[in-house]
């Protein structure tokens, strides 16, 4: 909700507080928007992003691009047909060092074609 103050130049009214109520649907629900997969050993090895559409009509995910296919794997599940996905991301083990990268997903909304999930972690 949003409040403003308009001063006008009716003498019984000087100022008249208009307020904006807006609700605004969002295409597609992502959570997390960017995966952390550092940790010690072998925890915090595995992240989970969740996407859902909100639009009463089925939501497709295609893969596009992906930048670190040598240092994590990725896969897409499809919980509720049409949806709910979930995308589970596992470091590879045995590199060590820093990385980042990101995994492209296009979808059949026109109202947000393209998904961007933000990738990085550290390996010892």
């Amino acid at each position: 909700m949003k409040r403003a103050r308009v001063y006008t130049n009716d003498p019984s009214k000087k100022v008249v507080t208009l307020t904006v109520k807006a609700f605004i649907k969002v295409p597609i629900q992502m959570a997390p928007r960017f995966v952390n997969l550092s940790g010690k050993g072998d925890r915090g090895k595995t992240r989970v992003v969740q996407v859902e559409g909100n639009l009463g009509r089925p939501l497709e995910l295609t893969p596009d691009q992906y930048s670190l296919s040598k240092r994590v794997k990725y896969a897409i599940e499809e919980v509720v047909k049409g949806k709910k996905y979930q995308i589970r991301f596992n470091a590879i083990p045995g590199i060590p060092g820093a990385y980042h990268g990101f995994l492209k997903l296009k979808t059949n909304y026109p109202e947000r074609p393209e998904l961007i999930i933000w990738i990085r972690g550290r390996s010892s």
